[in-house]
């Protein structure tokens, strides 16, 4: 275990806020391996990348020798997180919970070491705790208090409803440290006030309170939004290695470093700043530094021969080199009499509608097997195969099917 500057700059990389950081000093001085928890409420059933930003710093902290805990909120879940809403969030059933979670208990260890990882659920403690107890937790708090959190605020404001049971998620989410005993929570800038919840009541229990880390919320593929499915924004860390490489060769040079800091274990931070040095300079291009990152990604989640596969399969694609049939085949289900190409091209989801096809057209941005094409009227009958792309980043091997 290392509990040096090293250790704490490894910690610090891609944080927003650590509090506080001395106290976390001193633990980490102490030599024993720390208590560190995550919460993910099993509101869908997949994880993406926006949510590894926090597995990450997990495994970080298990290779400096902590345990993690990561809690799957299968209580908290049933309540609904109002953090960062404008309206009350719909619980969850108790059989939609138990879904989600045993599919988030299957994906984790993609990150995460099984041997350093506890994977526990909060209706460990509060499917014991009576009405009762639950009023003496809410005693705990005032609605003063609550109304400092923003989003609480701002409806407050606006008179919009807040339910007396949103008032409860913090609280709740502040009792799992108590529970597990933490000496660090890990959350993103979003559940600040839910993580400080924690403090407050493990020194109102006699516990020492834990430190509080911030990581940002990752953007997704869009480089505007955060990462969300909603949005369709989001690489699933169970999507195939070529739609992780694909995905990730779309995003903005921009958000490339974003990224390498919040999601390479790979490179480090003097390593990132080489690379940005040369792609300002001119002597290197982000295309290849991009590469690299895809890469990286789909050999974490998918094993290195897929991600070489998927590699290769872009290289086919996007600079000519290499077998195409490597990549995944998409069959579109056309009518008899075939489509034209702008809408093959919509169909395929590389345009977002015929007009936007036809002025990719015009602008000599459509390939067909790395061919140039320009023919609006051309017509694609069921049978056909071949790679479309639209662009340097959008592209899709398909095969149409009579309706």
């Amino acid at each position: 275990m290392r509990h040096d500057e090293h250790a704490l700059a490894m910690i610090r990389r891609g944080a927003v806020d650590i509090l506080k950081e001395d106290e976390l000093a001193a633990r980490l001085a102490l030599g024993r391996a720390l208590r560190i928890k995550a919460g993910f409420d099993p509101t869908a059933p997949a994880l993406h990348l926006g949510h590894t930003v926090l597995l990450n710093k997990m495994r970080q902290f298990q290779d400096l020798g902590h345990t993690v805990i990561f809690l799957i909120g299968d209580f908290t879940g049933m309540i609904g997180d109002p953090s960062g809403k404008n309206v009350t969030r719909k619980p969850l059933t108790r059989e939609e919970v138990l879904a989600n979670a045993e599919t988030y208990a299957k994906q984790v260890y993609k990150v995460l070491d099984r041997a350093r990882t506890e994977v526990r659920f909060n209706s460990e403690w509060f499917g014991r705790m009576d009405a009762a107890d639950m009023i003496r937790l809410a005693a705990q708090h005032t609605v003063a208090r609550m109304l400092e959190r923003d989003d609480f605020a701002r409806r407050f404001a606006a008179q919009q409803p807040i339910a007396i049971h949103e008032f409860l998620y913090p609280l709740v989410q502040g009792y799992d440290s108590v529970a597990l005993q933490c000496d660090v929570e890990l959350g993103g800038t979003d559940q600040r006030f839910n993580l400080l919840m924690g403090r407050a009541l493990q020194e109102h229990h006699g516990q020492p309170p834990q430190i509080v880390l911030t990581m940002p919320l990752l953007e997704g593929i869009d480089g505007v939004q955060k990462m969300s499915k909603s949005l369709g924004n989001y690489i699933g860390i169970d999507e195939s290695a070529i739609d992780i490489v694909t995905k990730t060769m779309k995003i903005g040079d921009d958000l490339m470093w974003r990224w390498f800091e919040l999601l390479s274990f790979e490179k480090s931070l003097d390593d990132i700043a080489r690379m940005r040095r040369e792609v300002e300079t001119g002597s290197a291009n982000p295309r290849d530094f991009k590469l690299q990152l895809a890469r990286e990604l789909a050999a974490r989640f998918q094993g290195e021969t897929e991600a070489e596969r998927a590699v290769a399969a872009w290289h086919a694609v996007v600079r000519g080199e290499g077998d195409t049939s490597l990549l995944p085949l998409n069959e579109i289900v056309v009518p008899a009499e075939g489509l034209k190409l702008p809408a093959l091209l919509t169909a395929a989801g590389l345009t977002s509608s015929n007009s936007e096809a036809n002025r990719k057209l015009r602008e000599r941005a459509v390939r067909i097997d790395a061919q140039v094409v320009e023919d609006a009227q051309r017509v694609f009958a069921p049978g056909f195969e071949g790679v479309l792309a639209v662009g340097k980043r959008n592209f899709a091997r398909v095969r149409l099917r009579a309706a």
